[in-house]
């Protein structure tokens, strides 16, 4: 649930809208359907019990807003599920929590814990301390990286548009709402936008960001209109609402952390070679591929790997340092021990560990 379906335009919790939310959401999981809510909000009612007119622009006043409004925004939702017998429980994550792998494999835990108790689970960024997610601060994609987390099946964003359109509705009222989407190309990328509102912090680039990395997981994503009549149910149904964006792939747990939970150290440019292997052979990356390394990092974390174009081809952990790939790059894999003093891998990043981006 995005910002701007959960507040006024004022910054105050919409009631109604909240009360609408939990009928629909309770229903389902009284139905015995596994349900995680990712709510955005906690800025926008924090702005309304502060006094704020705007959206307000400093880390600080962001953060003090974020640490009222979110015990506000729990204290909604634990009232409004009660009344339907169901417990709520907070999670506040942060890109670290899912950048480290054990921090990523204990939130996991986590959240299934509390679905195997029937805890319905209300999650948001940490805004209050995390900086980082304030600025980058959309919702839209930490539900796909919820999603991911959890191996789910759908992720349903609800928000203040009907779905994907040709153009904007809100400045052309002929454009036309597109149904579905089996790939996101440069064509369709073109029709995001900024920020959807002044309450919010996403709009459709984050939407675009999200259907990528639930696709990739193998989830289903749907857009819709928080404002539809029932419209959680008749998304479960099948009904044609909203834009349907559907997967691309199912990549293992491990390879889907590594794509889009692992926070990037450095970048490894290769040559044509190796970039042919990489995406056409499926092969480990060697050594003599390499051309040139960027950054600095250790073996175990992540890198970018650069095609001679410039573009991102892949992800991996790497299994060794930055200053060791700078020493052994271009080198055959025989030589790897005379030039660094051990061998302990013949792949700089071995194919398992290696995750195609285009």
């Amino acid at each position: 649930m995005g910002t701007s379906s959960l507040t006024h335009r004022t910054g105050e919790i919409n009631l109604r809208q909240i009360e609408k939310l939990v009928r629909e959401l309770a229903e389902v999981h009284n139905e015995g359907r596994e349900v995680l809510l990712v709510s955005s909000g906690a800025i926008g009612a924090g702005m309304g019990r502060l006094g704020f007119k705007t959206r307000p622009r400093t880390i600080p006043e962001k953060q003090a807003c974020a640490a009222v409004g979110q015990g506000l925004l729990l204290q909604m939702y634990e009232k409004g599920f009660a009344e339907y017998g169901i417990v709520v429980g907070q999670v506040l994550l942060t890109r670290g929590d899912l950048a480290d792998r054990q921090r990523f494999l204990n939130a996991r835990n986590t959240l299934l814990t509390l679905l195997r108790y029937r805890v319905l689970p209300v999650i948001n960024e940490n805004d209050t301390v995390a900086v980082d997610e304030i600025r980058f601060g959309d919702n839209d994609t930490l539900s796909a990286l919820v999603a991911n987390l959890v191996d789910a099946e759908l992720l349903l964003i609800l928000s203040d548009v009907e779905g994907l359109y040709t153009a904007d509705p809100h400045k052309k009222p002929d454009a036309e709402l597109i149904p579905e989407v089996t790939a996101i190309t440069p064509e369709l990328e073109a029709l995001g936008g900024g920020a959807g509102s002044a309450m919010g912090s996403g709009g459709m680039v984050t939407k675009f960001q999200a259907a990528q990395i639930a696709g990739r997981g193998g989830a289903v994503m749907v857009l819709a209109a928080a404002a539809a009549d029932n419209v959680i149910r008749r998304v479960l149904a099948g009904e044609e609402i909203g834009t349907v964006f559907w997967p691309t792939e199912r990549l293992k747990g491990r390879k889907r952390w590594i794509l889009f939970g692992a926070t990037v150290k450095g970048k490894i440019y290769v040559d044509a070679g190796a970039a042919r292997a990489l995406r056409e052979g499926g092969k480990s990356l060697l050594p003599s591929g390499i051309v040139r390394v960027e950054g600095h990092f250790e073996a175990g974390h992540s890198v970018s790997v650069i095609d001679p174009e410039g573009r991102e081809i892949a992800r991996g952990l790497v299994n060794y340092s930055a200053a060791e790939v700078e020493q052994i790059k271009g080198a055959n894999t025989a030589r790897i021990a005379k030039l660094i003093g051990a061998q302990p891998y013949a792949e700089v990043v071995h194919r398992d560990n290696l995750v195609l981006t285009r």
